[in-house]
């Protein structure tokens, strides 16, 4: 091959290399583009109106993408709440409570801790069973709500968070009695005082209270304490004198009753007559 034609040779094949280069090229950026990350407030607002929409999941996904794209940015923080709200939302707890842990643990001077704080109350609370059943959680949600309560006494969350310190505090308390009334039930009087005493002592504020004092004076009774008898039925008459557990208690106490015995009531009187 002459000189003249193996350069004609390369020429040929050159236009052809260059349109492969190119090719290539072109090929590498479009795949590029295909993975580069949408721009964060767009993305961060399509996870907000999955969020708006229902979609908890997606709305989880989507949030934490915000964040591994953009670590950086103030949007991550943002998302970092949003993403453990959404779970909370999905009722995964679980996830919600280990998020919102890292939200508290990275940002604890952001001006939304307080609501981070709130939320994981809440996963605690939402999980609290029946009182047959044990109460760990409710004591985890007891112990949240008061940090709510102690943190940010002057926010929304602390008065939300008051309400159901005293409704947690009411399950803790029907527990108590719930086992205290087995005990009775089956005569291991000394069992059924301790859980009553509990509520009585460690309750104070709770609705349980009336009942657990009668519960008392009905053990106390059955073991012949009468001066203790007495006495649960003397406290019971002071507070909560218009109180049926009163009414009984009275009847129980007899002759050694320590004040007047309590009235009937316009139910008792009536209708608790036909009952």
């Amino acid at each position: 091959m002459t000189k003249l034609r193996r350069i004609g040779v390369v020429l040929c094949f050159f236009p052809l290399l260059l349109a492969t280069a190119c090719s290539g090229t072109a090929k590498k950026n479009a795949a590029n583009l295909v993975k580069q990350p949408a721009p964060v407030a767009q993305m961060y607002d399509k996870a907000a109106a999955e969020l708006q929409s229902g979609d908890y999941n997606l709305a989880a996904n989507g949030f934490n993408n915000v964040e591994q794209n953009y670590p950086y940015s103030e949007w991550a923080t943002r998302a970092q709440l949003m993403a453990a709200y959404a779970y909370y939302k999905n009722l995964k707890y679980n996830d919600a409570i280990m998020a919102l842990d890292q939200f508290i643990e990275l940002h604890p001077g952001d001006q939304n801790v307080a609501y981070a704080y709130y939320i994981k109350a809440l996963c605690y609370y939402e999980q609290i069973s029946d009182v047959q059943r044990d109460q760990q959680m409710t004591r985890k949600a007891l112990g949240a709500l008061r940090q709510v309560r102690e943190r940010f006494p002057d926010t929304p969350y602390a008065h939300d968070a008051d309400l159901k310190i005293d409704l947690t505090l009411d399950h803790l308390a029907g527990k108590e009695m719930e086992i205290g009334r087995y005990y009775l039930d089956h005569q291991d009087y000394q069992a059924a005082i301790n859980r009553f005493q509990t509520v009585v002592t460690q309750y104070q504020t709770t609705t349980q209270v009336p009942e657990a004092l009668e519960r008392l004076t009905e053990a106390y009774t059955a073991l012949g304490i009468t001066s203790q008898a007495v006495k649960s039925a003397a406290i019971l008459g002071q507070n909560f004198p218009q109180s049926k557990w009163y009414r009984d208690a009275y009847k129980l106490v007899g002759p050694h009753a320590p004040i007047a015995a309590p009235k009937e009531s316009v139910y008792d009187r009536t209708l608790g007559k036909l009952f």
